[in-house]
């Protein structure tokens, strides 16, 4: 099977990234041929050179930084889509992120390429700014009826399409996402003290690193540490909020890491203060090392963590109610460690890469006999 996938940025290794990365990688291996076409070049265009995976770097297609929509632009990367995909030939289109996602379902149709869309989290949904949601809310309805199947990673998304009549019902199918796992070895110990919090995301405005720092201000008196995985233009206001809430000698930046595993192995609990998510892969990451989580109840996050089992829920935005979330954790390692061993058999049950695979690539077939 000749497959392309689409999205929109190639200078982050987000949870969009490796999603389509680790896809390709099992795709190949299963001996069909995956390519890749992606906005500008960077680390993930790099990645996916490491992995043998074919490429074609987009001149024109561009994450917008303010307005969502550049009809000037979109038309220019509009047409470069049609004349890769007019090359390629593919069996099947599968598109990621909004802006990929949109351009690259109106040339798939307009070629009769069978083509799927996957909702890595809605742009129209709660926590976006009112008038980049609405925007895209247009936007997707317009193109609502062009793929055969929106794939979306978690019912919560699901829901929300339904809610906002962007696609059917019917042609709309959850995977949630999942990740392959790792070694023994790569197993955390969450019942050790003093205990390591971590948090993995970029900074940025939809990963609310300031809530989260709030929030451990408030323990000034409890014996941790945190541990800040990531990058992003939010980076220096993140330090500068540290340092004014005078936690500069217990938070650690260490910017974006290729030994994620490694990281969230030497931890205890693990936190996340999104604005928005549609199924955060770095949960499910810590939920493979066996960490309980703190998390901010958006998206399809509760469909991963279960409340007071496997971690807590917390409002959008709340750091006091976020501090006493972790409080909890701080003051009790057996609590902690009894979440973590939760927290992973949820991920063994279903949250593996295998499991996600399949059922993708049962779908892409299903499309394909349909076609």
């Amino acid at each position: 099977m000749k497959i392309v996938f689409l999205l929109t940025r190639a200078d982050v290794v987000g949870g969009v990234q490796v999603h389509v990365r680790d896809l390709c990688s099992a795709l190949l291996a299963d001996g069909h041929l995956p390519t890749v076409l992606v906005g500008g070049t960077g680390p993930f265009t790099d990645e996916l050179g490491n992995k043998r995976v074919p490429t074609i770097s987009l001149r024109h297609l561009r994450r917008p930084l303010r307005f969502p929509i550049r009809p000037v632009r979109d038309g220019l990367a509009l047409r470069e889509i049609g004349h890769a995909l007019r090359r390629l030939n593919p069996d099947i289109v599968s598109t990621h992120s909004a802006k990929a996602g949109w351009l690259g379902r109106i040339a798939a149709h307009r070629l009769g390429i069978p083509v799927l869309f996957t909702a890595h989290g809605w742009a129209f949904t709660q926590g976006v700014t009112p008038l980049a949601a609405a925007v895209y809310r247009v936007a997707e309805r317009a193109v609502g009826t062009l793929p055969a199947r929106v794939i979306t990673v978690s019912d919560f998304d699901r829901e929300l399409a339904i809610r906002q009549r962007v696609v059917a019902p019917d042609r709309m199918v959850t995977v949630h996402n999942g990740v392959c796992d790792v070694p023994d070895s790569l197993r955390a110990s969450p019942g050790v003290d003093p205990p390591e919090l971590i948090s993995v995301a970029r900074f940025e405005r939809q990963k609310d690193q300031p809530t989260l720092l709030r929030a451990l201000a408030h323990l000034h008196d409890q014996p941790w540490s945190l541990t800040l995985v990531g990058e992003g233009p939010k980076l220096a206001e993140g330090k500068k909020l540290a340092h004014s809430l005078g936690l500069s000698d217990r938070v650690a930046f260490i910017g974006a890491r290729y030994d994620v595993a490694e990281c969230l192995a030497r931890a205890q609990v693990f936190a996340l203060a999104s604005r928005w998510e549609g199924l955060p892969r770095s949960i499910i990451e810590a939920m493979r090392a066996g960490l309980p989580a703190v998390a901010t109840d958006v998206g399809g996050v509760r469909e991963a963590v279960s409340e007071g089992e496997t971690g807590y829920l917390t409002p959008r935005g709340d750091d006091r109610s976020m501090g006493e979330r972790l409080r909890q954790l701080i003051e009790d390692p057996a609590l902690r460690a009894s979440m973590g061993q939760r927290a992973r058999v949820r991920y063994e049950e279903g949250f593996t890469f295998a499991r996600m695979y399949e059922r993708t690539l049962a779908l892409y077939h299903a499309v394909l006999g349909e076609s």
